[in-house]
């Protein structure tokens, strides 16, 4: 398991790392990734074997979704159905800790939406993911650095411990040493009828009813 420091304060200094994540992604590999919450693994959510090896490294159940990350409202416009209401909403609320869940119109590998008829995205407020996003052009996983059942972590050493004895373990490292932020992100359901919050997170829940009268 490959280990690359990179900076989130300095994108000249992590160059390196960001670029042999991005031609790991593009191969198929799996990235631990440093986001606006916490550590992530990203793999290209349009490559159905990326997909897989993440599923067996997490030991993640496949009846369970995995949340994308994207670069633009373009990029979730293909992948989702957004009306221009909808879209007003989104613009409040992205980029941001926070996973929408839509009525997905892209086809996709079916682990990633665990054969249903939604999808949760998420733009991130997070200069390196957005780096990445840009150079590989298509959308990636945002599910936690974890396997399943144990807890998500802001410290890269920790996630390193975790799947340094796994057979199944992450291609690639980025180490961003500890994070500012400590929670995953709000998960709010706009596929149905009604809003649902689904996990609150860093997103305050009055703030989003706000929004969501608008």
């Amino acid at each position: 398991m490959n280990i690359i420091k990179v900076d989130p304060e300095n994108m000249r200094a992590s160059l390196y790392g960001l670029q042999k994540a991005a031609e790991l992604i593009l191969r198929g590999g799996v990235v631990v990734v440093p986001t606006d919450t916490v550590y992530g693994l990203a793999a290209d959510a349009t490559n159905p074997q990326a997909v897989a090896k993440l599923f067996r490294m997490k030991k993640r159940a496949k009846t369970k979704p995995v949340p994308l990350i994207i670069r633009n409202m373009e990029m979730a416009k293909e992948l989702a159905y957004i009306d221009k209401r909808l879209e007003k909403i989104l613009g409040f609320l992205w980029p941001g800790a926070i996973t929408i869940i839509l009525q997905k119109r892209a086809e996709l590998p079916e682990l990633v939406t665990a054969g249903k008829r939604t999808v949760g995205l998420r733009l991130p407020d997070y200069k390196l993911l957005y780096y990445l996003l840009e150079v590989i052009g298509r959308p990636l996983t945002a599910t936690s650095a974890n396997i399943s059942g144990e807890a998500p972590s802001i410290d890269a050493e920790k996630v390193v411990e975790q799947f340094r004895k796994e057979f199944s373990r992450p291609d690639l490292v980025l180490d961003a040493g500890k994070l500012k932020f400590s929670q995953p992100s709000t998960v709010l359901d706009l596929a149905t009828p009604e809003p649902k919050i689904i996990r609150i997170g860093p997103v305050n829940p009055r703030k989003l009813m706000e929004i969501l009268s608008i």
